[in-house]
C-alpha cells in the first residue's frame, strides 16, 4: 500500500487537465475531482471509486489530500485534517466509525473535548451568514455542536452551513484539527404550527404534530414521515434531530402534549421504534443500507419522561419543576426508552442520543423518588439507571440551559433550569453533570466551566474518590460524540450544493406525502345526521356560502415579550375561497385605544354552512409561567373554555410537590379556590354567537345552518360546553386548514383516532393521577360515543379496525 500526499491546488490542476502525461498513466479507478461553486465559496468534492466516499472540502481551505493505492491497483484519496502528512485512523473513511471515534478521542486535547460538549443556544438567523459572534465560539470554545432554529430557507441555510463549515476548515492552518460543525434542530415539519420556521409557500414538508401522526395509529405513516424528514433535514446541513419526543402525556394538562405520541406506552414503543428505524437509515432503491448520507442523528426526549408535571405545569419554568408519581407509575413511563428507543427487547436500531428531563422526581409520599431532590442532570439515580441499570453508551446531552438559574450574573433572560442545583456555582454544575454520566451541554456556548469540572474531576481523582482520571472521562465523552458524526458523515463531506438541497427539501412527492399524512391524522369526532358526507359532485361547495366566525387572543407575557392581543377568523380566509363561492367573516369592533374589543356579524340569511376553528383552551406555554401567577400562587391550568374554579372534591389542598421553606416547612403549590386563565376564551363565545345567529335565521326562515368545529388541539379538550350545539365536531392536532376543508366538502373520508382520552369534565381531570394513563373518564355525547382513546369517526360510523383493537 503506497500513500503519497499531494497539496490539494496541485492534484486539481492534475485532475483537471485532461490528455497530460500524468493523467494517462492513472488506473481507470482512481479517484475523481469535480469542482463547484457555493455561493462565494468554491467547494470541491472528490469521488473515491468503488463506491468509496465523497470527499467535501473547499479550494482555500488548506486541507491536502493523501493518496493510497490498494492492492488491487485502486487508487483512494482521504483528507489529511490535521495538517501532519499522515493517515490517521480517524481520517479512514474505510474504517468503522467506532475505530475512528477511539482513535480522534485519544488525540484529542481537553479543550477539544471540552468543545465537543459544547450544545449551542439557540441560532435563529442562518440569512444573517456567519457572525463574529459564531466565529468566536467556534474558534476560541471550539464548540462544533450548532442549534439550527431559522426559518426553513434553503438558500440561507445552505450557504450559512458552508461558510461555518469552510471556517472551522481554515483552521488546519493553524495546525489544528478540523473537526466539522454537527448542525441539530427541533422539529420544523409541523403544518398547523407558528413556530418561526415557518415561510411563505411549501418551504418544506408540511406535517401533523407528532400528536397528530400518532393519531394515524399507523407505525408506517411515522416511517415515512421520518425518512422524508430526515432527507430534508440533511439537505438543510442539520445532521440531528433533537426529536422525537417520547414522554408519555398521562397527565391531559400538560403543556407539552402536542409533541408526544399520546399517552399509550405500546403505541409510543411502535411510533418510536419506526421514527429511529427510519431517521438513522439511509435507503437505496428501498433497502436500508443503514447510516449514509440520509440519515440523521435522533435524540429521544425526555428521559425518564416528562409528562407527569404537577397538576400538568410545564418543567421549563419554576412553576412546574416538580414531576410527581402519585400512581407510583415511574416504570410504565420508562417503557416508551427501554422498548422504543433502546431496543431492550430484541428489535433493531438504538436512538443514537438521548435528552435528560429538567424535573425532579417526587413519589406519592411527597419524597424524591431516588436520593435527592435535584433535576434529571443531577440525579445520580436517574442516570445511573440509564448507563448502569439499562446500559446505554450513546450519547446523552442536558436539555438547554440545565446549567443556569435565573440569579445569575449573566442571564439576560433570567431563563435557567438548574432544579435543586441552585445553590453550586456554574463550575461545580458542570462537574456533577458529568459524574452522572452526560457528555453534552445543551445551550452552552463557554468551555470555561466544562474545564473548570475537569479540574475539579482530576482533583478528586487524585483524593480517591473519582475511580478514573479526568481524561479518561472526557475521552468517553469525546468518542460518544465524534462517533454519531463519523457515522453521518460529517468528517467526509459536510458541505451542501444549493442546486440539489432545492430539489430535496420540499419536492412535490414529498409534500404530497406530507399533506396526505395530515388527512389521515384528522379525527372526527361527531357528524349528526352526516353532515359530513362523501360527494359525487364537489360543485356542490363551490357554489355555497360560508361563514368563518372571527376571535380573540390575549396571549401570554413570556421571557422572551411582553403580553399583546391578537383577533384573527378562526379559519384561514383565503384557504376558504378554494372550496366556497363566497366566504363571509365579521368586522372588527374597535375601542378608543384601537383595541379589538368584539365583532359585528355580517348576514348570514344566505349562508350555507357555518364553520368555526377553535383552539384548545390555552393556560399558556412553556416560557410564561403557566400555573403560576407574578405573585407566586397558583392557579389551574383548565382544559375548558370558561372560568374554572377549583373547588371540587377532587383539588388537592396539599400539593404533593413543593419547595422546602427556610423554616423547614414544605410549600403548598396547591390551586384549591382559585380560578383559570384562558387566553382564548373568545373562541367559544364566537361559537356560541355563531349558533345562536343560526337558530334566529331557523326561527325566522326555518332555514337549518349545520355548524361545524374544527377543533385544533394541543391537549384533550372538554367538549362539553359545545359539543351538544354542533352538527359536526373535527379534532386535529396541528393540520393546515386545508385539511380540516377537504374533510368537510367530502374529499377525504376521516380515518383518524383519538390518541388520548377527551375528559367528561374538570372534575374527573382533577382526580386522575398525572402519571397514570387512560385514568380518565371519558365524555358521551348526545349519540352516545364516548371519547375515548382509539375513538374516531368514518362516514358509516364509530370506527372499529385492527388499530383500535392492537393499542386498546
Amino acid at each position: 500500500m503506497k500513500k503519497i500526499i499531494f497539496p490539494l491546488s496541485i492534484l486539481i490542476s492534475l485532475m483537471l487537465v485532461s490528455n497530460s502525461a500524468f493523467t494517462q498513466t492513472l488506473s481507470h479507478n482512481k479517484y475523481t475531482i469535480e469542482e463547484k461553486k457555493v455561493g462565494n465559496i468554491t467547494l470541491i468534492l472528490v469521488h473515491n471509486p468503488n463506491n468509496g466516499a465523497v470527499l467535501g472540502m473547499t479550494k482555500e481551505g488548506g486541507i491536502n489530500l493523501i493518496e493510497v493505492q490498494a492492492k488491487d491497483g485502486s487508487i483512494y484519496a482521504f483528507k489529511d485534517m490535521n495538517g501532519n502528512g499522515q493517515l490517521d485512523p480517524w481520517e479512514d473513511w474505510r474504517l468503522s466509525a467506532d475505530d475512528r471515534a477511539t482513535d480522534l478521542a485519544n488525540a484529542l486535547s481537553k479543550d477539544e473535548i471540552a468543545g465537543l460538549m459544547l450544545f449551542s443556544d439557540h441560532e435563529r438567523n442562518p440569512e444573517d451568514g456567519l457572525t463574529d459572534e459564531q466565529k468566536k465560539y467556534l474558534q476560541n470554545d471550539n464548540l462544533r455542536n450548532v442549534l439550527n432554529e431559522g426559518k426553513n430557507d434553503v438558500k440561507a441555510t445552505v450557504l450559512w452551513n458552508n461558510e461555518m463549515q469552510a471556517y472551522v476548515e481554515s483552521f488546519v492552518k493553524e495546525g489544528k484539527k478540523v473537526i466539522p460543525v454537527n448542525f441539530s434542530s427541533d422539529p420544523r415539519h409541523i403544518a398547523g404550527s407558528d413556530a418561526q420556521y415557518n415561510a411563505k409557500g411549501d418551504d418544506i414538508s408540511r406535517w401533523p404534530s407528532t400528536l397528530g401522526i400518532a393519531a394515524t395509529f399507523d407505525p408506517n405513516v411515522m416511517s415515512q414521515f421520518a425518512n422524508i424528514m430526515s432527507q430534508e433535514f440533511r439537505a438543510l446541513g442539520i445532521s440531528t434531530s433533537l426529536a422525537p419526543q417520547i414522554d408519555l402525556a398521562t397527565d391531559p394538562r400538560w403543556l407539552r402534549t402536542d409533541g408526544t405520541m399520546g399517552e399509550s406506552a405500546q403505541l409510543t414503543v411502535d411510533m418510536t421504534s419506526a421514527y429511529i428505524d427510519a431517521a438513522q437509515s439511509t435507503f437505496i432503491d428501498g433497502n436500508d443500507t443503514g447510516w449514509g448520507k440520509e440519515s440523521i442523528i435522533t435524540m429521544v426526549k425526555h428521559f425518564p419522561g416528562e409528562g407527569m408535571g404537577e397538576s400538568g405545569r410545564e418543567s421549563h419554568m419554576e412553576s412546574g419543576k416538580y414531576a410527581v408519581y402519585p400512581g407510583n407509575n415511574f416504570n410504565g413511563h420508562l417503557t416508551s426508552f427501554v422498548d422504543g428507543a433502546f431496543h431492550l427487547k430484541g428489535k433493531t436500531k438504538e436512538a443514537a442520543s438521548v435528552m435528560t428531563s429538567y424535573s425532579i422526581a417526587i413519589g406519592a409520599d411527597g419524597k424524591p423518588l431516588f436520593e435527592d431532590a435535584v433535576g434529571t442532570s443531577y440525579d445520580k439515580g436517574r442516570l445511573d439507571l440509564l448507563r448502569q441499570k439499562l446500559g446505554y453508551d450513546g450519547v446523552i446531552s442536558t436539555d438547554w440551559s440545565v446549567t443556569k438559574v435565573s440569579s445569575d450574573p449573566d442571564n439576560k433572560l433570567k431563563l435557567g433550569m438548574a432544579w435543586g442545583a441552585e445553590d453550586k456555582t456554574v463550575d461545580e454544575r458542570h462537574y456533577a453533570i458529568l459524574q452522572n454520566g452526560t457528555d453534552m451541554f445543551g445551550g452552552n456556548n463557554d468551555k470555561k466551566p466544562v474545564l473548570a469540572a475537569y479540574d475539579l474531576w482530576q482533583r478528586d481523582y487524585e483524593a480517591g474518590k473519582n475511580a478514573i482520571s479526568a481524561d479518561e472521562r472526557f475521552k468517553q465523552s469525546g468518542k460518544r460524540i465524534s462517533k454519531l458524526m463519523f457515522e453521518t458523515g460529517l468528517f467526509e463531506n459536510p458541505y451542501l450544493v444549493l442546486s440539489e438541497s432545492e430539489k430535496i427539501v420540499a419536492s412535490p412527492d414529498k409534500v404530497k406525502a406530507g399533506y396526505d399524512a395530515q388527512l389521515k391524522s384528522i379525527v372526527m369526532l361527531k357528524n349528526r345526521n352526516n353532515t359530513i358526507k362523501a360527494v359525487d359532485n364537489e360543485a356542490n361547495y363551490k357554489n355555497k356560502t360560508v361563514y368563518i366566525p372571527s376571535s380573540i387572543h390575549h396571549q401570554f407575557k413570556t421571557v422572551f415579550g411582553e403580553a399583546y392581543t391578537t383577533s384573527d377568523p378562526t379559519m384561514d380566509i383565503d384557504r376558504a375561497k378554494a372550496y366556497f363561492k363566497t366566504v363571509l367573516t365579521d368586522k372588527a369592533i374597535l375601542n378608543d385605544k384601537g383595541e379589538v374589543t368584539g365583532f359585528e356579524t355580517p348576514d348570514l340569511s344566505n349562508v350555507d354552512l357555518i364553520i368555526i376553528g377553535m383552539n384548545s383552551p390555552d393556560s399558556g406555554g412553556n416560557f410564561n409561567h403557566a400555573g403560576q401567577r407574578e405573585d407566586g400562587s397558583f392557579y389551574p391550568i383548565s382544559l375548558q373554555y370558561r372560568p374554572y374554579i377549583a373547588n371540587g372534591e377532587s383539588v388537592r389542598k396539599a400539593s404533593i410537590s413543593g419547595n422546602i421553606n427556610q423554616d423547614g416547612t414544605k410549600e403548598n403549590r396547591s390551586y384549591f379556590g382559585q380560578t383559570s386563565d384562558i387566553s382564548n376564551e373568545y373562541d367559544l363565545t364566537a361559537f356560541e354567537n355563531a349558533h345562536e345567529k343560526a337558530n334566529e335565521i331557523k326561527k325566522a326562515t326555518g332555514k337549518t345552518i349545520p355548524v361545524v368545529v374544527a377543533l385544533k388541539a394541543k391537549n384533550p379538550v372538554i367538549v362539553a360546553e359545545f359539543e351538544g350545539n354542533s352538527d359536526a365536531i373535527l379534532t386535529g392536532f396541528s393540520v393546515d386548514d386545508k385539511a380540516y376543508f377537504d374533510i368537510i366538502v367530502g374529499n377525504y373520508e376521516p380515518s383518524g383516532l383519538l390518541p388520548l382520552q377527551y375528559p367528561l369534565n374538570m372534575d374527573t381531570v382533577e382526580a386522575q393521577l398525572e402519571d397514570v394513563a387512560r385514568d380518565l373518564k371519558p365524555y358521551v355525547d348526545e349519540a352516545g360515543n364516548l371519547y375515548d382513546f382509539a375513538y374516531g369517526l368514518n362516514y358509516q360510523g364509530v370506527i372499529n379496525d385492527s388499530r383500535t383493537q392492537k393499542y386498546r
